[in-house]
């Protein structure tokens, strides 16, 4: 969204490869480092402990190799696009390795994953424009909002076990009922922002109806999850999520190029 937006219209062929390419690179590597920061973790969770990495299936030599390749598949595609995404390449790299610590420390650790998935379309306006702008940081904000509302979701199947380890999430110290309204306050504000956004020049009266969507597909979310039932929390989850973003991206699109 955020360069299609940036470009008015298609971006250079060349442009958005690069930008896929740092994207699949900053994406590995911090899936990564995460599962390596939370090895200890996941082998004590009966969630989590078949995970490749806690139940030996994996070794860490394999992940860290398969991080620092990652890593460096990211600066690279950096380079290639312009000096200023080269610049910022490593502060991307920092914040989507910090978030998996934050769990240790604070109960908003949903927000520091906001924040490094964030990056994402603040890198790809600075992809296309080698610069910062307003757009790129309410698409930003929104996407904080939006991954903060769906992790504290999916950190709802683990607030007893969090608590009892010594564990920060907004569910574990605020309960699963609040958290979910939490959650939902959270989306409402994502839903607020992408409708800041509407006055951007290039979005007309599809995108509109794209942000209509996108906040029927969270409502529908929301009502899959219950304080007493979180059977869907998944489907919430990932299904859901997924299938909002795609939507979302190619209204746009079709937004900036066609209409």
């Amino acid at each position: 969204m955020s360069a299609f937006l940036a470009a008015g219209g298609w971006p250079e062929g060349m442009v958005l490869f690069w930008i896929v390419v740092a994207m699949f690179g900053a994406r590995n590597a911090a899936m990564a480092f995460n599962r390596l920061a939370d090895a200890r973790f996941d082998g004590l969770n009966p969630r989590t402990r078949g995970r490749a990495l806690p139940s030996g299936m994996i070794s860490p030599k394999v992940y860290w190799f398969f991080l620092f390749v990652s890593s460096g598949l990211l600066v690279f595609a950096s380079y290639m696009l312009n000096p200023l995404a080269f610049l910022l390449s490593p502060v991307a790299l920092v914040l989507v390795f910090f978030y998996s610590l934050t769990k240790r420390f604070t109960s908003f650790s949903h927000f520091w994953l906001g924040l490094a998935i964030s990056a994402a379309p603040v890198g790809a306006w600075v992809a296309v424009r080698e610069e910062i702008s307003l757009t790129s940081l309410l698409l930003g904000a929104a996407v904080v909002f939006w991954l903060a509302g769906f992790d504290v979701i999916y950190s709802c199947q683990d607030a007893d076990w969090d608590e009892k380890n010594d564990l920060f999430s907004i569910p574990s110290r605020f309960g699963v009922g609040r958290a979910l309204k939490l959650a939902g306050a959270f989306h409402a504000i994502m839903i607020g922002l992408l409708l800041v956004l509407w006055w951007e020049p290039l979005l007309d009266w599809l995108y509109l109806l794209g942000v209509v969507g996108a906040a029927l597909l969270l409502y529908y979310e929301h009502s899959l999850v219950k304080e007493d039932d979180l059977s869907k929390v998944n489907m919430a989850f990932f299904n859901v999520n997924g299938c909002l973003s795609v939507i979302l991206m190619f209204i746009v699109i079709v937004d900036c190029v066609w209409i």
